[in-house]
């Protein structure tokens, strides 16, 4: 187990700045959640606590040693790769082994190790097969039982649910997070999907264009967002979005997410109904406002759904508005 600081963390490939500074002190057995969109630059921000990436300026200590030119391999860390790596000609006992024949570790250990992992994993009756021979789900479990035979201070996991179905994905993050509370390891995990994020964090850092915009805890940051961008990436579905002035409020931009919404006869503004999703629990009406904003109320499936083309007011409690200024900082 190990702690993780970045200390104003950059990272330039050539005059492009992808990485602008970004500070944390991860605590001892954290998980921590890397999140935001494709090319916000978490898996880059990863790659370099790996040592995959060098570091343009600004440190990565590793239990308060700097570890900015150390080698991959001597950082105690481990990673788990979105596409699992699996060499297809071993088995699964030689995949899981593999890194510890290259460390010279003797063959007794190496065997302890494996079954203890596989034990874990419940991989014990795979342990001959080959990866062909596996589930998506059982080549997971093989890569981090790789991962876990080693013994690492710090798991770092780069989208490695990415290529499972939805399902899937659900049993394998909630494994994923009590394996690593199970081991009691430092774990950093990147991901583009937010409700992985809000399930699996202790605490999460939302990317934007290679920002930190926020770090916190998931309700924290959910219930608080510090961004527009936060605000309108971090919940299903997003915050609804529009300008102030619709409402007689000139202080900007006005966020209200879609469950603080309800349609009434009266209320603070006008909106046709566009559309209503029925999702068993509760229902999503998709409605226009008379500037052409689309907003999103989230209601109890119990209520009467509205009709296509019906107007509705919609209300909502003053407490739940959310102000941006115009360059996307919360008021």
């Amino acid at each position: 187990m190990a702690t993780v600081t970045l200390k104003n963390l950059k990272k330039s490939f050539g005059k492009t700045d992808v990485i602008h500074g970004v500070d944390i002190d991860i605590q001892d057995g954290e998980f921590i959640v890397i999140v935001g969109p494709s090319g916000c630059g978490k898996s880059t921000l990863l790659r370099m606590v790996a040592g995959l990436e060098t570091v343009t300026s600004g440190e990565v200590q590793i239990d308060g040693k700097t570890v900015n030119d150390v080698e991959p391999m001597d950082r105690d860390i481990a990673m788990v790769f979105q596409n699992y790596a699996l060499y297809p000609h071993m088995s699964v006992f030689d995949n899981m082994a593999y890194g510890l024949k290259i460390a010279r570790v003797g063959k007794p250990e190496i065997a302890e190790r494996v079954q203890n992992a596989a034990k874990l994993l419940q991989l014990e009756p795979y342990l001959q097969r080959k990866p062909r021979e596996l589930s998506g789900g059982q080549r997971q479990r093989v890569a981090m039982g790789r991962a876990i035979v080693r013994k690492p201070a710090v798991f770092l996991f780069d989208e490695p649910l990415s290529n499972l179905d939805a399902k899937l994905r659900v049993q394998m993050r909630l494994e994923i997070k009590a394996l690593q509370r199970e081991l009691g390891v430092t774990a950093l995990y990147v991901t583009h999907d937010q409700v992985e994020a809000m399930t699996m964090a202790d605490r999460m850092i939302v990317m934007n264009g290679g920002v930190a915009d926020q770090i916190g805890k998931p309700l924290e940051v959910y219930a608080d967002p510090a961004t527009e961008f936060v605000a309108g990436f971090i919940g299903s579905p997003p915050t609804n979005f529009f300008d102030g002035a619709l409402i007689g409020d000139q202080s900007g931009r006005i966020g209200v997410r879609p469950e603080h919404i309800r349609l009434s006869d009266t209320g603070i503004l006008q909106a046709t109904v566009g559309y209503a999703e029925a999702l068993g629990a509760e229902t999503l009406v998709h409605l226009r406002a008379e500037d052409g904003s689309q907003i999103t109320v989230r209601q109890d499936a119990a209520l009467p759904i509205p009709s296509e083309g019906e107007t509705r007011a919609l209300t909502w409690d003053t407490a739940h508005v959310m102000r941006f200024h115009e360059n996307g900082v919360r008021l």
